[in-house]
């Protein structure tokens, strides 16, 4: 059993830490998901097929899986304040490069390179977010961050579809890499300020392969195999519903990348806040509340899947994103401080890079087959599939609640609770 967690920050710095973290992880989305917007534009210019434009998702997402555990392991070892900074650095620059790119080739090596500096991000910046705050918070803390990726995913859509209408895609690129850099600047002057563990201490608690630890508390295990069903949904709604909306309903590029993510995003926030509110009330009266929410997360969601990609109007479209939107956000906002109440506190940035390895190897074949089965499946039907396993996941998930977790709860919690 642990016998040591971190110690909280005084209130008004942890709230200045989730600002600047929220900042990032805003251009972080932007950054990644410009790119969908554009996929008329690059299929003109470039000479991209609809496999090719399928890549530009899952090259991201496979090399970013593979560095995530990596990232992880480094962030419970060494400087997480370096890491996080380092990462925003070196991925505003490989957004710049990305407006040079003029052939498909270029573009998808600049698309895996931007894999590996953004995987060192997210891992470190919830484990930051996470030991910044007390359990009874950490929920709402872990909530309030992840709107940045709605925030991102809509401002960078509508931003790249906006640009590639005016025949400006490469403009998109290097104007927010720029951005970008120009963050890091404030961003490095405040982390300067926050405590962050000394290297060697930090070496000396972590574990010397953090998956042999984590891969033995089995309700990790069941998380690492849910998140990656819910996340193959979500990707194949960003990589292709503006794509979906733009042929089946003729609407612009900026027309299709906002609807397919103002109605989705906005809700999402909805149902972030509330949800990581809802749970960490919870908290008090059922340590397994955030799977709980999880549950029904997944529930909810699925009949809201199979509507989006087979409602015959545009607004039963934006009714079935706002839906899937207010209801996936109980899951985002919980699932890094559910897995947080089963691991060691030393491994939590690891159990974040290990939960987006398994997600995000999964979700690049969801970005893939809606370009491979775009023509002969359908992004509606792959949508329909989807719900049914997120129904599934969602059983698995009540039967480990109650044969799983509380074992592993005790085990890794410190102090030990009183059941």
């Amino acid at each position: 059993m642990s016998t040591a967690d971190s110690q909280p920050l005084p209130a008004r710095q942890a709230t200045v830490l989730v600002a600047f973290m929220w900042g990032a992880y805003v251009l972080n989305y932007c950054d990644r998901q410009a790119v969908f917007a554009m996929f008329p534009s690059l299929r003109a210019d470039l000479g991209m097929s609809d496999r090719q434009l399928g890549l530009t998702g899952a090259m991201f997402l496979w090399v970013y899986a593979f560095g995530c555990p990596i990232a992880g392991q480094l962030a419970d070892r060494f400087s997480k304040r370096l890491l996080v900074i380092s990462s925003l650095v070196l991925w505003s620059l490989i957004t710049m490069a990305t407006g040079l790119s003029h052939s498909a080739f270029v573009l998808l090596a600049l698309r895996a390179a931007m894999g590996i500096s953004e995987s060192l991000f997210m891992p470190t910046a919830i484990a930051l977010t996470a030991n910044a705050h007390p359990p009874a918070l950490r929920s709402r803390a872990v909530s309030l961050l992840t709107t940045g990726q709605i925030a991102g995913t809509v401002a960078g859509s509508w931003f790249g579809g906006w640009m590639a209408d005016r025949g400006q895609w490469r403009g998109a690129f290097f104007v927010l890499g720029a951005v970008g850099l120009l963050y890091a600047v404030p961003y490095l002057w405040f982390l300067r300020s926050v405590p962050d563990n000394p290297p060697a201490r930090a070496a000396a608690k972590a574990p010397p392969l953090a998956a042999l630890v984590l891969l033995r508390v089995p309700t990790f295990r069941l998380l690492c195999a849910v998140f990656p069903v819910f996340v193959f949904g979500l990707w194949l709604l960003y990589g292709w519903l503006p794509s979906f909306l733009h042929d089946k309903f003729s609407l612009s590029q900026a027309e299709a990348a906002f609807n397919a993510t103002v109605f989705v995003q906005a809700t999402t926030a909805i149902g972030l806040l509330g949800g990581g509110r809802i749970a960490d009330l919870l908290y008090t009266h059922t340590k397994a509340s955030r799977l709980w929410l999880m549950c029904a997360s997944l529930l909810l969601c699925a009949p809201c899947l199979h509507a989006l990609g087979n409602s015959e109007t545009l607004l039963g479209t934006r009714l079935a994103a706002a839906g899937f939107g207010l209801f996936s956000g109980l899951l985002m906002g919980n699932i890094f401080p559910a897995a947080f109440d089963v691991v060691p506190p030393e491994t939590r940035a690891s159990a974040v890079g290990f939960l987006n390895f398994f997600a995000g190897i999964t979700s690049g074949f969801a970005t893939l087959f809606g370009g491979e089965l775009k023509q002969s499946l359908g992004i509606g039907r792959l949508l329909s599939l989807s719900a049914l396993a997120y129904t599934a996941a969602a059983l698995a998930l009540v039967v480990g609640i109650k044969k799983l977790f509380w074992k592993d709860f005790v085990q890794n919690n410190v102090p030990p609770p009183t059941p």
